[in-house]
Order: structure tokens, then C-alpha cells, then sequence
């Protein structure tokens, strides 16, 4: 949507910019997400998030519709959202994504997930046992032999 477009709409009576809002999503999903089916009753909330939403999902220069489908599904996934996850699949699916595409784009958002889990859970850990580490200026272990680090075959105390 092009800037002129989103300044017209913001001109318009909300009692029209919001049903034109929601006809133009439900053409390019095929279905009016639940979120703005809640939010469609507030106008001064349910104009700005559509635009910017608008702005962020289908208007990328460099990324095709159906990336921009399974980078969604593969970020429900890590998030665990499982009624966006639904959504973007159906979506995915009304776009001819393969099934094999959509599974693979799941397993990158759990890949992603399971690994801020960790990073997140070791730093937890190093931080209550910090004279087991060494750690260089940037806060990076150098220790080849962490027993945090390497936590695989560490012999946990």
C-alpha cells in the first residue's frame, strides 16, 4: 500500500475505512483474522495496526507472499501460537504451499525456539556459577573446557 493509499484511508469516515480494511484482508487471506475481527469495533486502534500490519506483511519488495507465509507460520511456531499457526497454514495452504514447506518452516521456528530456550537457560545458569567460567571482554566464554559451554559432556556439580 502505497503512502498516498494509507492517506486517504486515514481522511475517511472510520465507519467506511474499517469495512474496506477488512474486505481488502479478507481478499488477501481469504479469511478475517481473529485479532482484527476483535479490534474492528475500535477504530482508533484497528486503523493504524491493519496499516502497519499492512505495511509489514505484504509489502516487502525483496520477499515474495508465500515466504512472507511460511516466515509467519515458523514464527507462530516459536511462539507457540497455536491459533496464528492455524491461520498462516490455512493461508498457506489457499497459496499452494507445499505441506513439506509449511513442516519445514515449523521446524526452523522450533529449532529457533528450542535454542533462545537454551541460551537463555545456560546464561541463567553460568551467571549462579561464575567462577567455572572465564569469559573474554564481550562476555563470551573462552574456556574450551566450560563445563557450561559444554554442557554435553560436563559433569554437572
Amino acid at each position: 500500500m502505497e503512502l498516498e493509499e494509507i492517506v486517504e484511508i486515514l481522511k475517511k469516515d472510520p465507519d467506511k475505512a474499517v469495512p474496506e480494511l477488512l474486505e481488502d484482508v479478507r481478499k488477501q487471506y481469504g479469511e478475517i483474522p481473529y485479532i482484527m475481527n476483535f479490534m474492528k469495533d475500535l477504530p482508533e486502534i484497528f486503523i493504524p495496526k491493519t496499516l502497519y500490519d499492512n505495511s509489514i506483511m505484504r509489502e516487502f519488495k525483496n520477499l515474495d507472499p508465500e515466504t512472507v507465509e511460511l516466515i509467519s507460520i515458523g514464527v507462530a511456531s516459536a511462539l507457540r501460537c497455536d491459533h496464528c499457526l492455524k491461520m498462516h497454514i490455512r493461508i498457506a495452504k489457499r497459496k499452494d504451499i507445499p505441506k513439506e514447506s509449511i513442516f519445514y518452516a515449523i521446524m526452523i521456528g522450533a529449532s529457533l525456539s528450542n535454542a533462545a530456550v537454551l541460551a537463555e537457560s545456560t546464561r541463567a545458569l553460568a551467571s549462579e556459577f561464575p567462577d567455572d567460567e572465564k569469559e573474554d571482554e564481550k562476555g563470551q566464554c573462552c574456556d574450551p573446557n566450560c563445563d557450561i559451554c559444554n554442557i554435553s559432556g560436563a559433569n554437572l556439580k
